[in-house]
């Protein structure tokens, strides 16, 4: 994809698809949940589409209407045992959640993907579910292929090594099934879509905290159907956020996107770097907030990310590398190590192709550290098959003084179907 110099601002009113994240897990639990549940805005990522491709070889029932999702069930005994492995594409969020559900499972099941996949690590999934008696064999290195034999589980209380809300939903999961109480603690909490559906659907779930830490807990029992209302993703506003922020004269509003508190780090982070973010709450109508978010352009400074608010912002930190380049001063970020094992070793990718568009970017072992504000000059640029990073240049093109290349736009619709579409539209 070749991305010329913008020729207005980034102006008008849009939406954007429904939340991926929670698109998988209303999905899941439909699936373990008894009755018939919807489930409106459902998100038409890949990434989302692999895990009802999984849940279907397990036998769940899954009627696509546009995005709108019906699926039947009549609790967990659904599941019956897959003919063969259970690929999950491209997304670890179907791998590490469903190997919590089939923890639970009494029979064997192996889940797999593609070579993108196979290379993230999973031993911290595996780590907590033999824990709780499953039987999770992986191959060499810790990666998939996840071979697990299930059933008869136990609770335990498990303190993250990481603050990742795949392990602590992969845990939570597998307690759903277990015997007696299952905690998962985390010291720097990471989103909650999970906790907040799990209650929605009738899950005896508690969560308190104290002194920073947080300590859910969930006791065994049956879900009931249910009817949900997905907002828009709000990491897929992201890119069309920092294109409004990037961009002279720019006025966007986007509607009805989630505002979950776990998940808006970006937005604060922009307005500590003095760009004006205007939130307008909608009323609650589930168990997910949502609304409006408008935002202008405007000078920025740079800012420090350190490892507090890292899990709030995970996805969004390579587009905050790239407002670093028009930031005045030094943006640092640091404690972002996960970023190394997402779809791509996103550190490296992303400092290379700021420095490619001729931005001052240093790799740190833990994040990184960008100068500004640079001119940034047409280039290609590599997204290393990851679809974050390619947003991110894609968005760089809008203010590059030439056109920019950008290899690996074919992977953007793991997240954002209609990306492209969308921000063309408002130029």
């Amino acid at each position: 994809m070749r991305v010329s110099q913008v020729i207005g601002p980034i102006r008008g009113v849009c939406r954007v698809p429904g939340d991926k994240s929670i698109s998988h897990r209303a999905a899941i639990l439909a699936a373990l949940a008894e009755g018939t549940s919807l489930i409106q805005g459902f998100s038409p990522a890949r990434d989302c589409l692999a895990t009802l491709e999984v849940l279907a070889v397990l036998g769940v029932r899954a009627i696509r209407a546009g995005d709108e999702m019906t699926i039947k069930s009549t609790g967990p005994g659904t599941l019956v045992p897959p003919p063969g492995p259970l690929h999950c594409r491209r997304s670890g969020t179907t791998m590490r959640l469903m190997a919590g559900v089939l923890a639970g499972r009494p029979f064997r099941s192996v889940l797999t993907g593609d070579p993108q996949l196979v290379r993230r690590p999973m031993d911290r999934v595996a780590e907590p579910l033999r824990s709780m008696g499953a039987d999770v064999e992986l191959a060499p290195g810790g990666g998939p292929c996840v071979a697990i034999r299930g059933g008869g589980l136990k609770g335990i209380e498990y303190r993250l090594r990481v603050a990742s809300a795949q392990v602590k939903s992969a845990v939570l999961l597998a307690g759903l099934q277990a015997s007696g109480v299952t905690t998962v603690v985390e010291a720097t909490p990471a989103r909650d879509h999970t906790e907040r559906l799990l209650a929605f659907a009738g899950a005896e779930v508690d969560r308190e905290g104290s002194n920073g830490t947080v300590r859910t807990s969930i006791r065994p029992g049956p879900l009931r159907a249910f009817d949900l209302e997905v907002p828009g993703d709000l990491s897929s506003a992201a890119p069309l956020i920092a294109a409004a922020a990037l961009v002279p004269g720019s006025d966007l509003l986007i509607e009805g996107v989630g505002l979950n508190p776990t998940r808006t780090g970006f937005l604060r982070v922009l307005q500590r770097m003095g760009l004006s973010v205007e939130i307008d709450p909608s009323e609650p109508g589930g168990p997910e907030p949502s609304g409006h978010i408008r935002v202008c352009h405007g000078h920025l400074a740079a800012v420090e990310v350190g490892s507090a608010d890292v899990p709030g912002v995970i996805d969004e930190l390579p587009l905050l590398g790239l407002l670093a380049t028009q930031a005045e001063g030094v943006t640092v970020v640091r404690g972002a190590r996960e970023l190394r094992v997402k779809e791509s070793d996103r550190i490296a990718g992303l400092v290379a192709g700021l420095r490619a568009l001729g931005a001052e970017a240093e790799e740190l072992e833990d994040g990184f550290a960008v100068r500004g504000p640079t001119p940034l000059a047409g280039a290609s640029c590599d997204a290393n098959g990851d679809h974050r990073l390619a947003m991110t240049f894609a968005v760089a093109g809008l203010v590059a003084s030439g056109p920019v290349s950008v290899l690996g736009m074919e992977f953007v619709p793991d997240s954002f179907p209609g990306f492209r579409e969308t921000l063309e539209g408002l130029r």
